[in-house]
């Protein structure tokens, strides 16, 4: 298997994008954060002391996902479309999912890995005065998608 960020010597490098066409392309991303029910409660119920806990951790994955080239060192820094980010309340956890798109010469599935880490972290932030048992877990790209335009 050839790696796409190692050079001819066997060092770190940026992908050349130079050569590639612009295209529409497309990711999705999701994780979630277990955590005790009486905390989902308490996010619920907009009864943790920080302030509204999705609200919060919404802006917070768009300005990450905005980041995200200053976060990853090879990640090129691209124009960045849309980002949408979802919660899904469950017994159990918050569940994370992100859609990120462009039009570029390179993905964009870093920006909506990136977005749902950032949400993660940033739940794990507000809530962890009344929970310390959280887990973040199961952060994956779902899909992602690349037509021509």
């Amino acid at each position: 298997m050839e790696l796409s960020h190692v050079d001819e010597n066997g060092k770190a490098a940026m992908v050349d994008i130079s050569g590639k066409p612009v295209m529409y392309r497309e990711a999705q991303a999701s994780g979630s954060v277990f955590m005790a029910q009486e905390t989902i409660d308490c996010i619920r119920n907009n009864q943790i002391k920080k302030g509204d806990v999705l609200s919060v951790a919404r802006i917070a994955a768009i300005g990450g996902a905005k980041k995200t080239s200053d976060l990853i060192p090879l990640c090129h820094n691209i124009p960045i479309n849309k980002i949408d980010v979802s919660f899904i309340i469950e017994a159990d956890r918050i569940g994370i999912r992100s859609r990120a798109s462009c039009e570029f010469k390179t993905g964009i599935e870093m920006e909506a890995l990136t977005a749902v880490s950032i949400a993660a972290l940033t739940i794990y932030d507000m809530c962890k005065a009344v929970d310390r048992g959280m887990v973040i877990s199961d952060i994956k790209l779902e899909r992602k998608i690349k037509d021509e335009i």
